[in-house]
């Protein structure tokens, strides 16, 4: 029964750090609108929240043993499932800073929107199975 619950709620608390992960950068962007050459980064949060959802999938990360002082170390690492990329700007500033407020502000608005929605979510979860389990 709790190995359910764990899995019923993973999803969530998955969902819950992308979007505070993608809260974090898109305030990086807001705070660097003035920064000259700063480029605005964001990351797609649907591939993420499929990529975390599907770690099991995922390689684990390797590192070769090194057996000889001569040899190169070398390591294979999978790809972070959120990924910063660079936002391509409609207009870009004559200073190279790529961060455009209005896209920024309305991205920021509608992730924070998204946050609290996930959170009311659980929180109705909960309610729901302590309603359950008192009857």
């Amino acid at each position: 029964m709790i190995d359910r619950l764990n899995q019923d709620f993973s999803f969530y608390q998955t969902a819950i750090n992308l979007r505070q992960q993608r809260q974090e950068v898109l305030a990086s962007n807001i705070a660097n609108a003035d920064t000259p050459n700063y480029k605005a980064r964001d990351f797609d949060f649907k591939a993420a929240l499929q990529g975390a959802m599907g770690d099991q999938m995922r390689l684990p990360d390797t590192q070769l043993t090194l057996t000889s002082p001569r040899h190169i170390p070398a390591k294979a690492v999978s790809p972070d499932p959120a990924d910063l990329l660079y936002r391509q700007p409609l207009q870009p500033s004559l200073d190279g800073n790529t961060v455009d407020m209005n896209v920024e502000r309305v991205q920021f608005a509608d992730n924070t929107l998204r946050y609290q929605s996930d959170l009311t979510l659980i929180s109705q979860r909960v309610k729901t199975m302590m309603a359950a389990l008192q009857q």
